[in-house]
């Protein structure tokens, strides 16, 4: 095939003024230029291109006398002698092209080229919010997908890594990456991955990642996670070379890691950025806090609510105060007005943020002990949970985990011990029969496997001899 996509100037002129309109976009430029002698047609997105970078590449070609134009091709590859020069042999890719905000010429005779001079609009990298560490790189991903494949790269230097680009939808034309380490990661959920890509068929990604994820992973109404989100490269360098897939989606700072299984959701970039004692450390804390954040209220209501069960040693337990709501309607009230709090935090403007968590956390909290409406315990252990689930790395898991304890509060409140249990069970073998990718949500506790599941619960120092998860299936399980 060549490159050659119109007869003229002025079909290729025709063919954009019906593709765009004639001047209905203020952003769509088709200008008449010049490479040297050569007339040309070029198109372009202004709000995509760098502006600068195409005017100093035009002013160096300046016409020149003399010169005899008689093989055009090797003309304007003579004379265009840009390094991010490359050529399309389809309309559609051409128009493409344009929409991605390359810069593209058509000479006289209908030869098409492209220019990458692509300079999206985004914010320079910088620290993730909810990713923060106290030593190591302040680096983010951003919405534009090359920045973060290059702090990727700069990260893992071999030509082992791989960047596949996919366009998914028909109408949005998304681009979307999958990173791996070539003869590490499995090419079985490669090409499963491939496949279910191929197989999308909407009109576009709006909410780029997440889209992705319902689309990819088939996940319906299940509460949890099948992916884990990062805004860190070198989380998703750590993940790339321990043969995970990492899933880069333009417009979208966060990346998604798979497979993955719950107690990757549970793991924190700080833990390995102290020593092995103190991250083992951390790590007990946060799986003690997810466990609480699970069963501290549900466990004081059926203490409170079942004298019979408590032992001397808990005897203080048991709200003191009186209130003619149930108490376990306190909870719940108090659990979701939790829940609003955040919500309104996040859709509050920053300067007044603060003042709405004092007002809202510290007056209303403590008029509503004094009218009667909650009892003092109730805020107390409410509070504890709140921030037993804010611990959790995962803001996906952080949901679920919320989800659940209430569910739960609710099967205790109406079986009482038997309703804990049965729920905590059902929970259980609810999450052992997960399986996004074949890898199951709970290893290496289901199914077990005790040296891996050491490696979970324990820090393990660098030096020792690693082998890469199970669950990710590698060709190479040794990574040292």
């Amino acid at each position: 095939m060549t490159n050659k996509l119109f007869n003229s100037l002025e079909e290729a002129e025709d063919f954009l003024k019906e593709q765009f309109g004639d001047g209905e976009s203020f952003d769509v430029g088709i200008k008449h230029l010049f490479v040297k002698d050569l007339p040309v047609l070029c198109a372009y997105i202004s709000g995509l291109v760098d502006g600068e970078a195409l005017t100093q590449l035009l002013s160096n070609m300046l016409p020149e006398e003399d010169i005899d134009i008689d093989d055009e091709r090797e003309y304007f590859e003579a004379h265009f002698n840009f390094h991010g020069r490359s050529e399309e042999t389809e309309r559609k890719a051409y128009l493409l092209a344009i929409l991605s905000g390359q810069v593209t010429f058509i000479t006289k005779s209908g030869y098409c080229y492209i220019a990458e001079l692509r300079s999206y609009p985004g914010r320079s990298p910088e620290e993730p919010d909810n990713e923060k560490v106290i030593r190591g790189s302040r680096d983010g991903f951003t919405e534009g997908i090359s920045q973060n494949t290059a702090l990727v790269r700069r990260r893992i230097r071999n030509s082992n890594l791989r960047f596949e680009l996919h366009k998914i939808s028909k109408i949005g034309q998304t681009d979307v990456a999958i990173a791996y380490m070539k003869d590490i990661a499995n090419e079985e959920m490669l090409d499963k991955l491939r496949q279910r890509l191929s197989q999308i068929n909407h009109d576009g990604l709006t909410m780029a990642d997440k889209s992705l994820e319902e689309w990819l992973f088939k996940q319906k109404f299940h509460p949890v996670p099948f992916v884990r989100y990062t805004e860190r490269p070198d989380i998703v360098a750590a993940h790339l070379l321990e043969g995970h897939v990492a899933i880069m989606v333009d417009t979208s700072p966060s990346v998604i890691l798979v497979p993955v299984t719950m107690f990757h959701l549970l793991q924190h970039a700080e833990e390995y950025r102290q020593a092995p004692t103190v991250g083992t450390f951390v790590r007990f804390m946060r799986y003690f806090g997810t466990i609480m954040g699970l069963l501290l209220l549900p466990l004081w209501y059926l203490f409170v609510t079942n004298e019979s069960l408590l032992p001397d040693s808990l005897s203080f337990l048991g709200s003191q105060d009186k209130s003619h709501i149930p108490i376990l309607l306190q909870i719940l009230i108090a659990d979701i007005g939790i829940e609003f709090l955040r919500m309104a935090a996040i859709h509050t403007p920053t300067p007044l943020s603060t003042a709405m968590g004092l007002v809202a956390g510290v007056i209303i909290g403590q008029i509503a002990i004094d009218v009667g409406v909650f009892s003092s315990e109730v805020v107390l252990y409410t509070a504890v949970g709140a921030i037993f689930t804010f611990i959790i790395p995962s803001y996906e898991l952080g949901i679920s985990i919320k989800l659940f304890r209430f569910v739960l509060l609710i099967m205790t409140g109406i079986w009482g011990e038997d309703g804990l249990f049965i729920g905590l069970f059902l929970l259980f073998t609810y999450l052992c029969s997960l399986r996004p990718l074949q890898a199951p949500y709970l290893w290496p506790l289901v199914p077990f496997f005790p040296t891996a599941m050491l490696r979970v619960i324990i820090r393990f120092p660098m030096t020792s001899d690693a082998l890469r998860p199970y669950v990710v299936a590698s060709k190479q399980r040794k990574r040292s």
